[in-house]
């Protein structure tokens, strides 16, 4: 789904109202996109950077990568004029007064590192608050360079830069969608405003596609984590928050920061969630987080393993057996063999939440052609 503004032939169609008083996200205009349940692959968090913007003279440009929504403060003021939770930049102007504005082709723009390079599935350009000084149109351009690149290198002439989303208008205090179908692994964004204004946050939503070389060098890592290309499949339960955030490679902070379902009340059922590793690989060890969730943590937890064929129930077999689990605890678990699977299933019994996993242990041969066959056919 992409956002679709009322009418491009208006340039203030797409405004929001002047704020009135009380929640300022009373009128919010949201969005549901399918695409937001993948990792956000601009995540602060897990070392994603706007390494350089033209302009950030109302609003700095980190902003737009803060995790949670943009607060709002009326009364919140500076010397240099309202203080805003993303990035704003000055009002352009023309060349002289008998051209005041500015013209078509005049831009803002900000350089964005992903915290992981991955396949982009879709973006989400986020003016919360910003309600008649947004931006008219966003173009969000692409690219993919080795090492840590900085902005000189970015901006060099010979650098190809691949338009993800083409420019297009824009609501203001709006979350505005865009499904990207490029199948190409990409490590930078380029973000453009025209011709300026303000954006809240940018979410970069897609599939980690990890460099295989630098998992061969590292041995033993994490296999079920977003950074290395693990994902989430499929889950019982998604009520209270999503299971992505068990396989996050950060550690939990509060309650929130995990998976928590709802009470269960049929007896005889348990809440589940299904993983896709980053490929074929060898698990070694476990670990189980249940960090801040002290009344509402899952009582007891199991994990499954398949190789190869997860829609084969027959294909599951047992790498940890159903074990209690303590609140708000830690739990580690070295494996007495190591266990081959390409997925892995967490049940936990009969409810409750989960902060973190880890899945600890290597890829395979046939794990490592397969990641190195992607990695190459998408760019790498």
């Amino acid at each position: 789904m992409t956002t679709t503004p009322a009418d491009s032939t208006d340039p203030h169609a797409n405004d929001a109202s002047p704020y009135g008083g009380g929640d300022p996200f009373a009128d919010y205009r949201g969005g549901d996109y399918a695409f937001t349940s993948l990792v956000d692959l601009a995540d602060r968090r897990f070392g994603a950077g706007v390494i350089a913007a033209n302009d950030e003279f109302f609003a700095e440009r980190e902003n737009l990568l803060k995790p949670g929504p943009a607060v709002f403060d009326p009364e919140r003021f500076g010397h240099k004029g309202k203080i805003m939770d993303g990035w704003e930049t000055r009002r352009r102007r023309g060349a002289d007064a008998d051209h005041p504005f500015p013209t078509d082709d005049e831009h803002d723009w900000a350089l964005i590192r992903l915290a992981a390079p991955g396949v982009i599935r879709g973006i989400v350009v986020d003016t919360a608050h910003f309600r008649g000084n947004y931006p008219q149109q966003v173009t969000v351009e692409a690219t993919a360079l080795p090492g840590s690149p900085g902005p000189e290198e970015l901006l060099a002439d010979d650098v190809k830069w691949e338009e993800i989303v083409p420019r297009t208008p824009v609501r203001g205090h709006a979350a505005n969608g865009f499904e990207v179908t490029a199948e190409r692994r990409f490590t930078h964004l380029r973000l453009k405003q025209h011709p300026d204004g303000g954006i809240a946050r940018l979410r970069v939503h897609g599939e980690v596609v990890p460099d295989p070389a630098w998992l061969a060098a590292l041995g033993t890592f994490d296999l079920a984590s977003v950074l290395h290309g693990g994902a989430v499949e499929d889950a019982s339960d998604r009520f209270y928050s999503s299971p992505t955030q068990i396989i996050q490679p950060d550690l939990s902070r509060k309650m929130d920061d995990g998976w928590e379902n709802r009470r269960r009340r049929v007896k005889g059922t348990n809440d589940w969630v299904r993983f896709r590793l980053a490929a074929r690989g060898e698990i070694r060890a476990i670990e189980i987080d249940t960090a801040y969730l002290k009344g509402n943590s899952a009582g007891w937890a199991a994990l499954y393993g398949c190789d190869g064929t997860p829609e084969d129930e027959g294909s599951w077999f047992e790498i940890l057996p159903r074990t209690r689990l303590q609140p708000d605890t830690p739990h580690r678990f070295a494996l007495p063999g190591a266990v081959t699977a390409t997925h892995i299933r967490l049940d936990v019994f009969p409810d409750g939440g989960l902060a973190r996993m880890r899945v600890h242990g290597g890829l395979t041969e046939d794990g490592r052609r397969a990641l190195g066959e992607r990695f190459t056919a998408l760019g790498g």
